[in-house]
């Protein structure tokens, strides 16, 4: 392997990078938060042995955040989705979590409000 390789490499992936859309980035990230938010909250298989909570608390919020800071960006059509996804984890979070938050204290509540059922 030449040393060239590498920038070779490096080049074709910036120019891969360069060509994805705005809204295609922020909704593979706000899937890859959901994702690993469901992940720990224990609802994968295997779920007890994954489960932290308070690293789903993390992500759920991150998750919050990116949709409030991008949400008006990616038009309704990719924001709902993600929204949807957004609330189901913040409810299963309420649910699974021993000491309950106040209303609006909870995973990313600070962007969207109080979460209920």
């Amino acid at each position: 392997m030449s040393e060239a390789t590498p920038a070779a490499d490096y080049d074709d992936v910036t120019r891969d990078i360069a060509e994805v859309p705005a809204v295609e980035v922020i909704t593979t990230v706000g899937v890859h938060l959901m994702s690993a938010a469901a992940v720990k909250l224990g609802l994968a298989e295997d779920g007890e042995a994954h489960k932290d909570l308070d690293e789903a608390r993390k992500l759920i919020h991150a998750l919050a955040g990116l949709l409030d800071a991008g949400g008006t960006e990616i038009s309704s059509f990719h924001a709902a989705p993600l929204r949807d996804g957004l609330k189901s984890l913040q409810l299963a979070f309420r649910e699974t979590s021993i000491v309950p938050d106040e209303p609006g204290q909870g995973p990313g509540e600070k962007y969207t409000g109080a979460v209920f059922g």
